[in-house]
């Protein structure tokens, strides 16, 4: 049997011997484990398995047929770090050399964690590199809009006014967007028990007052209990989000009956950015707009990038930073006609 074939598959297989040792692992296998394949064949399967209780005694029985197929979801270890796999043990009766293969597939959530926790970085770097290069903006900014000021009182003729006028307004504006690059992390969180409705009844006023033409619908599992949170930055990330389904909706020309939803429902057992959560809420923002570009889809959270002409740039980017700190994950689903934003927050974590 050629087994250089497994080498094409992005799961993880590993050929084992009667006695349960490893005597082929595939290049996935390699990279999952995290050791070359001259390191793997000889060990005990077990071991690399991480001797789970359920699998460890049924472990031999599967091997040799005794369970048709037995699939178990555990975590291995890679370098001190957990990860969430997918384990089917499969006997081999026809095949001499071997008595079983074993699959292990990463769950994608976990997949989807590492991407967030990746983005994370990249976003911590690109948020501290503007927030040096808005303090420096900020300076000079206050002195073209001060020397604005002089000039102005200096002026007689009304029309030539309105031109200092529009220097101050624009230093104004460009001194708001700055402090708003530099001030997200300025303070820690201020954590107190509350409930995750109260924002949404927040956002669905706001946004309700700023975009009458927008009907929003509620969908809310009222049973769901408090959580841990900063209200005032759990309201500015919902509503960064709401916001930016409602201009996408109005901005869009061939949108007939724009139509944004808040969903509140919980779930269990969901992997988040540092921890494990027994319970957390999810927070869906749902519209029917045109749904986000793909040109923009891998960099939707990173500062300043937006496909609005209006747009900052900025309200998702902060949206995902607070959700972050609470340590939850913001996620998206988008394709034209349905955009889904989710914000999940531990509840309960393990």
């Amino acid at each position: 049997m050629d087994v250089s074939a497994y080498d094409l598959l992005s799961t993880a297989v590993l050929l084992l011997d009667s006695e349960g040792r490893v005597d082929y692992v595939n290049a996935a296998a390699e990279e999952l484990f995290g050791s070359s394949r001259r390191m793997l064949v000889g060990l005990p399967a077990n071991d690399l398995l991480g001797n789970e209780g359920t699998l460890q005694a049924h472990f031999m029985e599967a091997v040799a047929g005794r369970f048709g197929i037995l699939k178990q979801p555990l975590s291995i270890s890679r370098q001190g770090n957990p990860i969430p796999v997918s384990v089917s043990v499969v006997p081999l009766r026809d095949v001499e050399r071997w008595a079983a293969l074993i699959e292990l597939r990463v769950l994608e959530q976990h997949m989807l964690v590492e991407r967030h926790q990746q983005l994370g970085k990249e976003l911590a770097a690109q948020r501290e590199t503007l927030r040096n290069l808005a303090h420096e903006v900020k300076n000079p900014l206050g002195g073209i809009r001060g020397a604005a000021q002089l000039l102005d009182s200096e002026l007689d003729a009304d029309g030539l006014r309105e031109y200092t006028g529009v220097i101050i307004a624009e230093a104004d504006r460009l001194a708001h967007l700055v402090d708003r690059l530099i001030t997200p992390q300025a303070t820690g969180l201020r954590k107190a028990p509350m409930n995750i409705h109260e924002v949404c009844e927040r956002v669905r006023m706001l946004v309700g007052a700023e975009f009458t033409a927008v009907k929003i619908v509620r969908d809310y599992d009222a049973s769901i209990p408090d959580l841990a949170g900063d209200f005032a930055r759990l309201l500015q990330a919902l509503l960064n989000i709401a916001r930016n389904a409602a201009q996408a909706m109005t901005e869009y020309s061939q949108q007939t009956s724009p139509t944004l939803i808040l969903r509140t429902r919980v779930a269990r057992q969901v992997l988040l950015a540092e921890q494990m959560a027994r319970l957390a809420v999810v927070v869906s923002v749902i519209d029917n707009g045109p749904g986000v570009p793909a040109e923009l889809a891998d960099k939707l959270f990173h500062p300043l990038v937006t496909g609005r002409p209006t747009g900052t740039g900025l309200g998702l980017s902060l949206a995902q930073e607070f959700v972050l700190q609470h340590g939850g994950l913001l996620e998206c689903d988008s394709r034209p006609g349905h955009s889904e934003f989710r914000m999940i927050l531990p509840l309960e974590t393990t």
